[in-house]
């Protein structure tokens, strides 16, 4: 396409400059104000964050939302990616534009809807009194369950779809060559599914993680100042208390956060150890 590199480089270096300037100059400004702090280099800030108990909490809470949230959606994702690809060519794109569909409203409504389901008069604590499982309503709003299921149900789409995309590319035959041969189902998933599926995997994964520990709305609607995360804590630093330093910190936690998920799950994918 090019008569040599030069001229490819010349080409890409508009776009390359911009990206530059718009993406990574302001995330580098906003990451060195943790580090440049009175006009010295130094880790004081983190320091200073870690020492707080609190704020080890609400680093913990994040990943373990994280960490859920991500392993629930894996779970389920198969489960549905699996019975979506055997379905016909109609059937398969109508339940496909069902997944999708959820993506095209607004996380604010959808976030709202969970707190007409699980209010204390809502559909999950009538249905729970009705069946006789409690005589009172249950708090389930505010509290990190609620979160949980806020967030797997706003990031579920991204993994089925990564997933459904992975199994359509897998070859046909495998699945009946491994049946002809004895394997149950079970082994059929783990020697065979997950390792073709992987690539899916890692990229429905690394998303859904990332959005999960990076959400605002959820957390701040279903979770209120009782769950706190560390974008809810963010808001909380820059808004209130205008600690532009904190928040420099909690960014980069955040940043790690979402480069360390993606390196580990490409490492459990790939079966490599983590040394």
């Amino acid at each position: 396409m090019f008569q040599n590199r030069a001229e490819a480089l010349t080409l890409a270096l508009p776009a390359a400059t911009f990206a530059a300037l718009v993406f990574v100059l302001p995330v580098i400004v906003l990451l060195s104000g943790g580090l440049h702090v009175e006009g010295r280099w130094t880790l004081e800030a983190y320091q200073r964050f870690f020492a707080d108990p609190l704020n080890r909490l609400v680093v913990w809470r994040t990943l373990e939302l994280g960490a859920l949230v991500t392993a629930a959606a894996a779970v389920i994702g198969y489960a549905s990616a699996l019975a979506i690809v055997d379905l016909p060519a109609a059937g398969k794109s109508r339940m496909i534009g069902l997944v999708v569909l959820p993506l095209m409203i607004s996380p604010v409504a959808r976030t709202y809807a969970w707190l007409v389901i699980l209010g204390r008069a809502g559909i999950v604590n009538k249905a729970l009194m009705l069946i006789g499982l409690t005589d009172e309503p249950v708090r389930v709003l505010f509290t990190q369950t609620a979160v949980f299921i806020g967030l797997l149900q706003l990031f579920l789409p991204l993994m089925v779809l990564s997933l459904v995309s992975a199994l359509e590319n897998m070859p046909n035959d495998v699945i009946p060559a491994a049946r002809v041969l004895g394997a149950n189902w079970l082994q059929i998933f783990v020697k065979v599914v997950l390792p073709l599926t992987r690539e899916g995997l890692v990229t429905g994964g690394t998303l859904v993680f990332a959005g999960s520990v990076t959400a605002y709305i959820t957390p701040a609607i279903l979770g209120g100042s009782k769950v706190l995360t560390l974008v809810t804590l963010l808001y909380q630093r820059v808004t209130i208390a205008n600690d532009l330093v904190s928040a420099s910190v909690i960014a980069f936690i955040l940043i790690v956060m979402s480069f360390s998920a993606n390196i580990l799950l490409k490492r459990i994918a790939t079966g490599r150890s983590l040394r």
